[in-house]
């Protein structure tokens, strides 16, 4: 769905701003950034999901009063 993706840009506009690259051990680079996507995807798709759900279940709020 179109949430995901702009999820997933959201996510990895505000990872960036961390230095995972200093938590790794040196020369592993390429792990770091595999991580870093792997985290983006991760926190993403849950930050979406909620979304949505949020989203059905406040449109669903009238029917529970009828």
């Amino acid at each position: 769905m179109i949430s995901h993706l702009i999820f997933i840009v959201i996510t990895w506009y505000a990872l960036q701003g961390f230095q995972i690259e200093k938590l790794m051990k040196p020369n592993h680079v390429f792990q770091a950034k595999l991580m870093l996507i792997l985290l983006t995807i991760t926190i993403s798709s849950t930050v979406s999901n909620f979304f949505l759900d949020y989203l059905f279940w406040s449109q669903r709020i009238p029917t529970f009063f009828q």
